[in-house]
């Protein structure tokens, strides 16, 4: 969802949820499901009809990854994490604690570095690649 974000934030422009499903690889449905978190949440408006499509909100820089995350369902971070497919398994419970412990302190990391991180940080960095790109 970042990377439809940052598009918006460059180009400010809106774009329909059948072009923001082309650049994620996705079907439109899950576009809108996944925009209307952060519509609800205030960080994207949605307009009707011919000329509409999703708009990222004026003062976008200031929101934090840690915002946008919260606003899209806090999604499950890691696909490795702890399995209770065999709750009497030993080597499964052998297992999931070491992973328990190393997947919450990532996430611990991971998410310090949301909350520090704006996506007007993101923009700038994407500016600054865009630039040096076009000036080669």
């Amino acid at each position: 969802m970042l990377h439809v974000l940052l598009h918006m934030a460059s180009d400010r422009k809106s774009y329909t949820s059948e072009q923001l499903a082309q650049m994620l690889s996705t079907n439109p449905v899950v576009v809108r499901r996944t925009m209307s978190g952060l519509r609800d949440a205030g960080f994207v408006t949605s307009e009707k009809g011919r000329n509409g499509g999703w708009c990222l909100i004026e003062h976008f820089e200031q929101l934090t990854l840690m915002d946008i995350y919260q606003a899209v369902g806090e999604p499950n971070i890691f696909a490795i994490g702890n399995q209770n497919s065999h709750p009497d398994c030993l080597v499964e419970k052998a297992v999931n604690q070491v992973l328990d412990d190393a997947v919450v302190e990532a996430q611990r990391i991971l998410f310090e570095r949301f909350r520090q991180t704006t996506l007007g940080d993101l923009s700038k960095l994407f500016n600054a690649e865009a630039n040096k790109v076009h000036s080669q």
